[in-house]
């Protein structure tokens, strides 16, 4: 079977519906799914869990997957309209061998694709499995098998998922408090309608709440500011104490405080980090290595153990699995729990820490993370490059005197300013993140980067 190849990415499967992503590669894709995870499991009776998102094509794929699966000889269980969270839990609580989520995460509306895990959430990556699979699709190199497995709908995942988080953050106060939320009318709304449900003392004002795979609002990514000018505009009208944002397929999360500041990933991840560790002394945290140097600063300061990952969800969770780590974060508002059921994203259990720390506290979110805003970030610069390698070999020369890492990308450190770029994962594009003591460093050595790149 011939197919674009290109939309087998490091993280996951994307692309256009229809010309890329449509019933005949999601039927493939089930089959291939269940011949490399057969591979790895030699002789066993195959489980797979299956859930997808809100996008309009989403049913139509799962079911075609289902399919595919089936005719491989796998058993399915349909855990239907899901979270990637709760995608994630519902394959270690069922103890599947894996599972498949249909979603293009926080892509526009034309996009659709699949997140795909071994059991216990283990990651399958462009490194240990997505070119496998275009592998075994291309050469058509499908298991060989009599059996053909069934389909079990089951219902509650998403539920179960939001009280197990919540009971895993621990024992805390949650006082009375008015939250805007906005998961931009993706899979977010439905974890924080469970977590409004399930915590009395929580009072949620709701924007852009109705699933809708057309974002028909804005584009469901926090990550970029230009998202979030309603939401931050909403919480000063509100007088509410805080805000929260979530991206389409619900793995990643964003706060704001009550002036509507948005707080940086990376002092969120070093305040989780601190709370992890009170239970988990000298425990190992990891962070991705671009600039977010008060996580760092917070684990050391808390007896933990830093160690630094490349970019990426699905080579986080390896390296956290490899380090035992109980809790890592990623600077694009991923942040992961080691859950009985596996290591994946714990959106719901980062919500509850973070209001307990208030609660006990007695302070707002400006006043928790006040004295943590120390250092000055560039935010995401994003460039189209022609010559990635020859790019980055011209700032590695310009910048020789600097401390290099070349883990994912290139890294400089000096003692004042700090910074990473890397060629992007998923698109034609240069990434820059840059941090710095204060803002007129910032902005000088920001400028200065630039312009190497455009030389």
């Amino acid at each position: 079977m011939n197919i674009p190849r290109e939309i087998f990415k490091m993280y996951d499967i994307r692309g256009l519906v229809g010309s890329q992503v449509n019933s005949e590669l999601s039927f493939a894709l089930g089959k291939a799914f269940v011949t490399l995870i057969a591979s790895e499991n030699p002789g066993k009776d195959l489980t797979i869990a299956v859930g997808r998102d809100m996008r309009a094509s989403s049913p139509e794929f799962q079911q075609a997957l289902m399919k595919g699966m089936t005719e491989a000889g796998a058993d399915v269980k349909d855990i239907g309209l899901v979270s990637t969270p709760s995608f994630y839990f519902g394959v270690g609580d069922l103890e599947c061998d894996g599972g498949m989520m249909v979603t293009a995460s926080h892509n526009p509306e034309q996009d659709n694709g699949f997140k795909m895990t071994r059991a216990k959430a283990r990651p399958v990556s462009g490194i240990d499995g997505i070119k496998e699979l275009a592998d075994i699709i291309e050469a058509d190199e499908y298991i060989e098998t009599d059996k053909v497995g069934s389909i079990e709908i089951v219902d509650g995942i998403p539920q179960k998922f939001v009280k197990e988080s919540i009971r895993f953050a621990g024992e805390g106060e949650v006082q009375p408090l008015k939250i805007v939320v906005d998961p931009g009318n993706g899979m977010g709304a439905q974890y924080l309608q469970d977590m409004e449900d399930q915590v009395d003392s929580i009072d949620f004002v709701k924007m852009y709440w109705e699933l809708d795979g057309s974002f028909p609002n804005h584009e469901s990514n926090p990550f970029k500011d230009e998202n979030n000018v309603d939401i931050q505009k909403r919480i000063v009208e509100e007088g509410a104490d805080l805000g929260i944002a979530t991206d389409g397929d619900g793995d990643r999360i964003f706060f704001f405080d009550e002036t509507g500041a948005i707080v940086d990933p990376a002092i969120i991840r070093g305040l989780i980090s601190q709370i992890v560790l009170r239970t988990n002394p000298g425990a190992r945290i990891g962070y991705d290595i671009r600039p977010g140097k008060i996580t760092e600063d917070m684990i050391l300061e808390s007896g933990g153990k830093p160690f630094i990952t490349k970019v990426g969800h699905s080579l986080i969770k390896t390296d956290m699995i490899a380090n035992d780590s109980p809790f890592s974060g990623e600077s694009s508002g991923h942040f992961f729990y080691k859950y009985p059921t596996g290591s994946y994203e714990g959106p719901v259990t980062v919500v509850v820490h973070l209001l307990h720390e208030m609660s006990k506290k007695g302070v707002s979110l400006k006043e928790l993370v006040g004295p943590l805003r120390k250092y000055v970030h560039s935010s995401e610069i994003n460039f189209d490059v022609e010559d990635k390698l020859a790019t980055i070999e011209r700032i590695k020369q310009h910048f020789s005197d600097g401390e290099l890492n070349e883990l994912d990308g290139i890294s400089i450190k000096y003692d004042d300013v700090w910074f990473n770029i890397r060629a992007s994962n998923t698109e034609s594009k240069l990434r820059l993140n840059l941090e710095a003591i204060d803002q007129a460093t910032m902005e000088k050595r920001r400028d200065e980067v630039i312009a190497v790149i455009k030389s």
